[in-house]
């Protein structure tokens, strides 16, 4: 995809586990109340249909607010519903063949957790990644332990396409993400499972604008 017009510095992944109380839909709208403008829509656990159902609701929600909504992996929904791109799992399609099937107007992400990974998705043509686990979270337990912020900056150096910080990462840690090379964050729990969502974005958003 031709990104001349740069990604959102936040960029939000669903988890409806860690939304609390509230239904998904409505912790989606306060985020993008509070300025979120790029979604990854990951409920893995959901059937083909569910996802396609939600993936519907949820393309309607952003509409209204102007923003991109990525579906994970299912590149099927995501042409379906018309999402703005997909992203897509290390162990998912390679990058070439997802961008074959999704066309050349829509972003492709890509998870990365070694140096390895992230220079691999860059060579095959993804737009982004995103680099976990920086720090310890109970959502990246499985990749190992924490990548730490001197590897975030190494990877950052290695590839010119934009690396989102992902695990563990909260209001008082994004600067220090940002300031060692990250072109922004990506959030699951820090927003989701806030006792107020809106306000939390928008403090998110205000400290990443201050970097």
């Amino acid at each position: 995809m031709d990104l001349t017009v740069d990604l959102p510095s936040l960029y939000l992944i669903s988890d409806r586990s860690q939304a609390g109380r509230r239904p998904l839909l409505e912790a989606l709208e306060l985020a993008l109340e509070g300025g979120v403008r790029l979604i990854q829509l990951r409920e893995k656990d959901l059937s083909g249909r569910e996802m396609l159902e939600l993936a519907a609701q949820v393309r309607g929600l952003t509409a209204r607010y102007g923003a991109r909504l990525l579906i994970n992996d299912r590149i099927d929904i995501a042409i379906a519903v018309d999402a703005d791109g997909v992203h897509l799992p290390a162990s998912s399609f390679n990058p070439i063949d997802a961008r074959r099937l999704v066309g050349r107007d829509k972003i492709l992400g890509v998870s990365a957790h070694s140096e390895e990974d992230v220079v691999r998705a860059e060579r095959e043509g993804a737009d982004f990644v995103t680099f976990s686990p920086i720090y310890n979270t109970p959502s990246k337990a499985g990749y190992g332990e924490p990548q730490g912020l001197d590897r975030l900056e190494e990877v950052c150096r290695k590839v010119n396409i934009p690396v989102y910080a992902l695990g563990g990462i909260k209001l008082e840690k994004v600067k220090d993400a940002v300031g060692r090379g990250a072109s922004g964050v990506a959030m699951i729990s820090a927003i989701l499972g806030a006792e107020d969502v809106k306000e939390e974005t928008l403090k998110l958003l205000e400290s990443l604008n201050e970097v």
